[in-house]
């Protein structure tokens, strides 16, 4: 018959130092110090996990791009499309001529034939820039060059069937879509912004080169323009400036309106 509490319920009384040691193995409450290192080596856990995780996804990423036949993307440093250089060396008068690269880009729209190359002779300070849809024609525009002594020059190419409903011949005159006086009234507003009185076109000619028509013009504001037709399309040559700009490269830019030509396959 148990006489005590500690018999009833088989209590075993441990010695002091065995207590001592039971005390040791329990679990400290940590301090403030302590949380804090432990919340600082959980970070640096989970940041090794992430990398570790990002590794792997990058791994896993290009795998895939290889298993699909498609290389992971590089950066590429060059040309960009439709940005192929044309122009030739300097002569010993310092002007180059362009003659659009027959690999340069630019579609112009579903339908469109290949774009026959064209020239023009101009000083070294002319440097092809980018083409802005915000420009006047600007979804038309194949090129477009800046001089900061002589102005800016845009070649754009607008389709024959603006003028004509003969889109069946490749091969057409410019005098058989529009006449000389018809031309310029009509595109004024998209190559110079506004349309042409009859007291702002300064000078109008029609020549003959390589036996097709060009018209040629130099308006008030001294923008110069030169059009002739070519495969189903009109290529228009404009160059403008400043008055600062003409009172220094007139004769430049008429020469180079002049040198203005559509190549012509015999």
């Amino acid at each position: 018959m148990p006489t005590t509490l500690s018999e009833a319920f088989h209590i075993r009384k441990l010695p002091r130092t065995a207590v001592r040691r039971q005390l040791q193995r329990t679990p400290r409450v940590a301090s403030n110090s302590d949380g804090d290192s432990i919340k600082t080596q959980a970070k640096m856990q989970q940041a090794q996990g992430e990398n570790v995780s990002r590794r792997l996804l990058g791994i896993s990423s290009a795998s895939s791009l290889v298993y699909m036949g498609v290389a992971p993307a590089k950066a590429i440093m060059g040309m960009t499309a439709g940005r192929v250089p044309g122009f030739s060396k300097v002569d010993d008068e310092g002007f180059r001529v362009y003659s659009r690269p027959e690999e340069k880009s630019g579609g112009h729209g579903v339908g469109w034939s290949e774009i026959t190359p064209y020239s023009f002779r101009a000083i070294e300070s002319w440097r092809e820039a980018p083409v802005s849809i915000a420009d006047p024609a600007g979804t038309e525009i194949d090129a477009k060059f800046v001089s900061e002594s002589d102005g800016v020059l845009k070649i754009i190419l607008a389709p024959i069937a603006r003028f004509s409903n003969k889109v069946e011949t490749d091969v057409i005159d410019l005098k058989e879509l529009v006449s000389l006086e018809n031309f310029i009234k009509g595109f004024a507003p998209e190559l110079v912004g506004r349309p042409v009185q009859e007291d702002e076109i300064v000078s109008s000619s029609e020549f003959d080169m390589n036996g097709i028509t060009y018209y040629n013009y130099e308006l008030a504001d001294h923008s110069l323009v030169s059009a002739t037709a070519r495969n189903k399309r009109v290529y228009i040559c404009l160059v403008t400036c400043n008055s600062l700009q003409w009172r220094k490269s007139k004769d430049r830019n008429l020469a180079l309106l002049h040198s203005f030509a559509v190549r012509v396959d015999n």
